[in-house]
C-alpha cells in the first residue's frame, strides 16, 4: 500500500522536529501556526525553504511540523533536516542533491555537560600552590 504521507524526524542540539509531508500547495505550518509567524527571522524562513529549492519542489508539498525544545534557531535547523529527510523518503532520487548540499547530515553539536566538583564544563577552579 503506497501512502501519500511521509513522516520524518529532524534534530539539532536539544530541538526535535516531527515532520509530516503530504502532496499539496506548499503550505508550511509549525506547531499549528504558519511558519513565517512562528519563525519571524528571515534567515530561519530561508533555511526552511532550502530543501525545496535544491530538489525544485517548491509549492508541491504541504508540511506539518511539530517542534519542541531548544531555541528558535535550533528548531529551524531541526525542521530543515526533517524536511530533507521526508523529501528523501518521498523520492529516493532526491537523496544525492540533498546530501551534496549537506542537508542530510545531523549537526551533532550539543552543549557539554557540567562536571561535578567544577564550576563549568571546561572551566576549572584556579590552581593555588599554597
Amino acid at each position: 500500500m503506497q501512502t501519500d504521507r511521509h513522516f520524518s524526524t529532524g534534530k539539532r542540539k536539544t530541538a526535535v522536529a516531527r515532520i509530516i509531508l503530504r502532496p499539496g500547495t506548499g503550505t508550511i505550518t509549525v506547531n499549528r501556526r504558519p511558519y513565517d509567524v512562528y519563525f519571524p527571522r528571515q534567515a530561519s524562513q530561508l533555511l526552511i525553504q532550502q530543501p525545496f529549492e535544491i530538489v525544485e519542489a517548491i509549492g508541491r508539498y504541504d508540511i506539518e511540523a511539530n517542534v519542541a525544545g531548544g531555541g528558535l534557531a535550533a528548531q529551524a535547523d531541526a525542521v530543515r533536516f526533517g524536511i530533507a529527510r521526508a523529501l528523501t523518503a518521498a523520492d529516493a532520487e532526491r537523496r544525492t542533491p540533498l546530501k551534496r548540499a549537506g542537508l542530510l547530515t545531523r549537526d551533532a553539536r550539543k552543549k557539554e555537560r557540567k562536571k561535578y566538583g567544577q564550576p563549568g564544563a571546561r572551566k576549572r577552579f584556579q590552581y593555588s600552590k599554597r
